[in-house]
C-alpha cells in the first residue's frame, strides 16, 4: 500500500485560529515563568503566574505593575491536602490572600507537595474563598501548561489593565478561551498518515489528528483491514513514556499497548487510539512527582489529589470525534474502566461489547493494579 498524503483540513475560522495563537503563547509564558494577562473575566482583568515557579524576579514584576494584594490559587483537592478546606467538597479552587513580601519558596510549597505546611502555614493574610473566574482560569491555564494546578493572581485596576495590554513582554489571552479549551478539543484535522509496519501488527497505519487548538496530536493505529459492516474492536490507550516505551515495571501500560495491537491483529482489524494524555492527564513532570508521593506511601489517586489533580483529568471527547472521522461509529471496546465506554457513550459512540484486556501483576504493579480495581473501578 503507497503512502498517501492527507489534505490538511481546519475546522476552526479566523478568529478560532487567533484565539489558538493566544493560548499558545500564554502557555508558553507560564511554562517559562513569566505572568500572563488573563482578559474577559468576570471579576474583571488579572496578571497569573504559575506558583510552582515563582521567584524573586517574577514576583516582583508582578509587584511593579501593581501594589494590589496578591492571592495564590489553589484546586480544592490541594487546599484539602495542606489543610486549608474541608474535605466535603472537592470540586472547582479556592483563593488565599498573601501578605506583602510573602517569600517565594514558600508559594512554591503551597503548589508542590514535597513539603508539608502544616493546616496553617505562616503568613497567609485570610481563609480560603471560593475562587473567581479570573482565578479559575489561571489554575486551568497552569493544567494546560502541565504545571501544577495552583496559580498566582493578581487583579487590575481599569489603568493598570490598560498599560499591561500595552506590554509585549505580557501575552495576553481571554480566559473564556482558558476555561472552554477542553470542549474545543473535537475540533481534529487528520494531517498525515503513513504505512507502519509494527511487529505484531505488520498491517498497520498511523493516522495523525492535530486539534485546532494547538495542542499536541493524537494518533490512530488502524490495524488490517476491519469489517466496515461489523462493530470494530478499539482501544483507548492515553500515552505513558515510561511504561510504553521504557517498558516500566510500575505500570501495565506497556503490557496493554502491545496486547492490544496483537489482539487487534489476530481479531483481522481494528483501531488503536494512542491519546496524547500522559499521566492520566497530568503529563510526564507532574507523573514522576506522583511517582515520588506514592514512594512515600500514597495510592495512585492519592498522590494525585495531593498535586492538586483530580484522581484522572483525562477527557475522551478527542477519541470520539477521531472515531467519527474513521467512520467508525460503533465499537467492541478493549478495556478495564468502565469510565471509557460511558465517555465515548456520552459523546455518541455505541458500545455493544466491553473486552477484558487483563494483564497479570509483576511484583512491582500490583499496589498500582489493586488500586485501580478498588478506587476506580476497573473490571480485573
Amino acid at each position: 500500500m503507497s503512502e498517501r498524503p492527507i489534505p490538511s483540513r481546519d475546522p476552526s475560522g479566523p478568529s478560532q485560529r487567533r484565539a489558538a495563537a493566544s493560548l499558545d503563547r500564554a502557555i508558553r509564558a507560564l511554562r517559562r515563568g513569566d505572568p500572563v494577562l488573563l482578559t474577559g473575566a468576570s471579576d474583571g482583568v488579572a496578571l497569573a503566574l504559575a506558583a510552582e515557579l515563582a521567584d524573586d524576579g517574577n514576583l516582583r514584576r508582578l509587584r511593579e505593575i501593581s501594589a494590589r494584594p496578591l492571592s495564590v490559587v489553589l484546586t480544592r483537592r490541594r487546599a484539602v491536602a495542606l489543610g486549608l478546606a474541608p474535605r466535603d467538597e472537592l470540586s472547582g479552587a479556592v483563593a488565599v490572600a498573601l501578605a506583602p513580601e510573602f517569600p517565594a519558596p514558600v508559594i512554591r510549597n503551597l503548589a508542590d507537595p514535597a513539603a508539608s505546611l502544616g493546616a496553617d502555614p505562616p503568613g497567609l493574610a485570610g481563609a480560603p474563598v471560593p475562587a473567581a473566574d479570573s482565578a479559575l482560569a489561571a489554575v486551568a491555564l497552569a493544567k494546560l501548561a502541565s504545571l501544577l494546578p495552583a496559580a498566582l493572581v493578581l487583579p487590575l485596576g481599569r489603568a493598570e489593565a490598560a498599560l499591561a495590554r500595552r506590554r509585549p513582554d505580557i501575552p495576553a489571552v481571554d480566559a473564556a478561551a482558558v476555561l472552554s479549551r477542553r470542549a474545543a478539543m473535537a475540533g481534529l484535522s487528520r494531517v498525515a498518515e503513513a504505512r507502519v509496519p509494527l511487529a505484531d501488527a505488520e498491517e498497520a497505519r498511523l493516522i495523525a489528528f492535530r486539534p485546532a487548538d494547538g495542542g499536541t496530536e493524537h494518533l490512530a493505529i488502524l490495524i488490517g483491514t476491519p469489517d466496515p459492516a461489523a462493530p470494530a474492536l478499539v482501544r483507548l490507550h492515553s500515552e505513558c513514556f515510561t511504561g510504553d516505551l521504557l517498558a516500566s515495571l510500575r505500570c501495565d501500560c506497556g503490557d496493554q499497548l502491545r496486547g492490544a495491537i496483537a489482539a487487534i491483529s489476530k481479531a483481522g482489524g481494528g483501531v488503536l487510539l494512542y491519546l496524547a494524555q500522559e499521566g492520566r492527564g497530568i503529563g510526564l513532570v507532574n507523573k514522576l512527582r506522583a511517582y515520588t508521593l506514592q514512594d512515600s506511601g500514597f495510592d495512585t489517586v492519592d498522590a494525585n489529589e495531593q498535586l492538586g489533580f483530580d484522581a484522572d483529568e483525562r477527557v475522551y471527547l478527542p477519541a470520539a470525534e477521531m472515531l467519527r472521522q474513521l467512520g467508525i461509529p460503533t465499537v467492541r471496546l478493549l478495556t478495564n474502566n468502565p469510565d471509557k465506554v460511558a465517555a465515548l457513550e456520552r459523546y455518541g459512540i455505541r458500545i455493544v461489547e466491553r473486552v477484558p484486556h487483563v494483564f497479570p501483576s509483576n511484583g512491582h504493579n500490583a499496589r498500582y493494579l489493586h488500586t485501580k480495581a478498588t478506587r476506580s473501578g476497573h473490571l480485573l
